[in-house]
């Protein structure tokens, strides 16, 4: 994705040249769009989920939806501290993201499954970013990514151990 900077009225002196901001802007829109991609799914998943395990699921993918939404703000805030736009329309979260949309509604056991997926594709994508801010020294996004991969690697834990 190619990153626009916006005219600011003053440049941005944070210690992370823009080069290098740019990059880790670009790896937090792919971020981005996945984190909000597992969103929707997640959220479709709550509304229409069927079975045995109805109340568990819808109660656990509320909870997992309910947290993304905090995390796709502050995903994009980030990216806007760094000087870039975040990117905000369907399509280009599509164009982005790592993580397939779900086509028709799946039952219980399919829908934990994919949720897996997600969840670790979020993680495989955040680890792609970390070395990107490490070696930049840009502290607020190595921990905003951690404690990503922290929250979607438990919840595919858990997902998965519902399969077992």
């Amino acid at each position: 994705m190619e990153m626009t900077t916006p005219t600011l009225p003053i440049d941005i002196q944070i210690g992370i040249d823009e080069d290098k901001r740019r990059a880790i802007a670009a790896g937090l829109s792919n971020f981005l769009a996945d984190s909000y991609t597992l969103y929707l799914k997640t959220h479709n998943f709550h509304w229409n989920v069927t079975g045995p395990m109805f109340v568990t699921l819808h109660t656990m993918f509320e909870e997992q939806y309910t947290d993304l939404a905090t995390a796709v703000d502050e995903i994009a805030e980030r990216i806007r501290a760094l000087g870039f736009m975040a990117p905000g329309s369907f399509k280009k979260f599509a164009e982005l993201s790592s993580i397939e949309e779900a086509g028709e509604v799946p039952d219980a056991n399919e829908m934990i499954r994919q949720l897996v997926v997600g969840q670790e594709a979020v993680v495989r994508t955040a680890r792609a970013v970390l070395p990107i801010a490490g070696d930049a020294n840009d502290e607020p996004t190595v921990d905003l990514l951690t404690q990503r991969m922290h929250v979607h690697e438990k919840n595919a834990w858990m997902l998965r151990s519902l399969l077992a």
